[in-house]
């Protein structure tokens, strides 16, 4: 067993984290790119991925969710709307709340977006590395998952 000198040891995994973080953010912005979202800001990015997750909401409910003021969700849902992205209909269980929910164009335009992200991933792995360097990633990947796993 190959044992490194505590003071190795306590800057080895900083170290790690340090780069892992870099490198994690790099992959990242790198996917954003192929994933290419428009014109849309952060926040309605944000607001289309809490509606897939969660489903239909009222503009309250994605404001509370989202952290900002039932004020400052509405320009952000009206663009949405204005986009075809998202929809509203009367909330069945009270008549008085509008709920609002992805349209279909909007769920077909985010596969378009993830399969762009997942074919550009699927072809740098083949292009720049070898089948050993595959299986090593693969590795690296089953630690990772232990790393975020609960």
């Amino acid at each position: 067993m190959n044992v490194q000198p505590k003071d190795d040891q306590s800057t080895r995994a900083p170290a790690l984290a340090q780069d892992l973080r870099a490198l994690l953010s790099k992959l990242k912005r790198r996917l954003r790119e192929q994933g290419n979202m428009g014109d849309l800001t952060p926040s309605q990015v944000s607001v289309l991925l809490r509606l897939e997750k969660d489903g239909p909401a009222t503009a309250a409910g994605l404001a509370r969710a989202e952290g900002m003021r039932p004020q400052s969700m509405g320009p952000v849902i009206a663009a949405l709307e204005g986009a075809g992205l998202v929809s509203g209909a009367p909330d069945p269980h009270d008549g008085r709340q509008t709920l609002l929910s992805l349209t279909d164009a909007c769920r077909t335009w985010a596969q378009e977006k993830r399969a762009a992200k997942q074919d550009w991933l699927t072809r740098s792995i083949q292009a720049r590395l070898s089948p050993q360097e595959q299986d090593e990633l693969a590795a690296s990947v089953e630690l990772l998952k232990r790393l975020v796993d609960d």
